[in-house]
């Protein structure tokens, strides 16, 4: 690891998240974890600098991100858009979607994550 992850620091704000997922946080992590997801390892409430990655995928550089009812209040758009171009500078590709996708339309999530996925691998493939 690099300085600007997984700060010791931040271990027990990191734990704290991983033990209070929400709940489509939860029903994501079953889908991701133990390379359920093409055979990626996906990592849940990884760190970079000071700020929490919900689902991060460190061989594609892909975090996951499940907007909750915090997101949507005065101030956090900014927050966030500021947190994601701090975080897309390491080469770390974003998606977002909201707890109400992921409840209900967790197939059409999946779909999408995979898709992503498949053109990370081809990017991968034409630049090696």
């Amino acid at each position: 690891m690099t300085l600007h992850y997984n700060k010791k620091i931040y271990t027990p704000r990191r734990q704290f998240l991983r033990h209070h997922l929400s709940k489509a946080e939860a029903v994501m992590w079953k889908k991701l974890s133990r390379k359920q997801m093409m055979n990626y390892k996906f990592r849940r409430q990884y760190g970079v600098d000071n700020y929490v990655i919900d689902f991060y995928c460190p061989e594609l550089k892909l975090a996951i991100e499940i907007d909750g009812d915090s997101h949507f209040v005065t101030g956090a758009e900014e927050y966030d858009i500021n947190r994601q171009q701090h975080i897309e500078q390491f080469g770390i590709q974003f998606m977002r979607f909201t707890n109400v996708d992921v409840l209900n339309n967790l197939a059409g999530v999946l779909q999408t994550i995979s898709e992503k996925i498949i053109e990370i691998e081809k990017n991968k493939n034409i630049n090696s």
